[in-house]
């Protein structure tokens, strides 16, 4: 019984280290605002359409992290028109964006992730609040 519970405990450690791994911004700030800035860069936001009323980083394309893992119907084209740029990933924690990143460089992207969009706000950078409904 021990050596199970021990087994488990490993696997969650793995698993919760892994996450906080994939999950740790890749470029300062400063760097991924000029990059943006200088157009060698493109911003990306994975969180899902219902987490974007909470407001979106200017300049944002709005991908969410189920499309990259499932189909591809929106990032298929978000993806060959910006092959050779930056892509820069934000969530709500900066978890789904370090695994959004880590997918998106073992396909050979240049995929980084910069965390939440807290880290963006902080940072200064515009946020788009969404329109009320009319």
């Amino acid at each position: 019984m021990s050596s199970w519970l021990l087994l488990g405990g490993g696997f969650a450690a793995f698993f919760l280290i892994r996450t906080l791994w994939l999950a740790r911004p890749g470029l300062p700030m400063a760097a991924a605002m000029q990059a943006l800035k200088s157009n060698a860069a493109v911003l990306v936001d994975v969180r899902e359409p219902s987490e974007w009323t909470s407001g979106v980083a200017h300049q944002a394309a709005l991908l969410p992290l189920s499309d990259l893992a499932g189909a591809r119907q929106q990032w298929q084209n978000f993806l060959a028109k910006h092959r050779t740029k930056k892509i820069l990933l934000y969530c709500h924690s900066g978890s789904r964006s370090g695994q959004a990143a880590a997918q998106l460089r073992r396909e050979g992207y240049d995929a980084i992730n910069t965390g939440s969009l807290q880290t963006w706000r902080q940072a200064r950078w515009p946020i788009n609040l969404p329109r009320p409904a009319q």
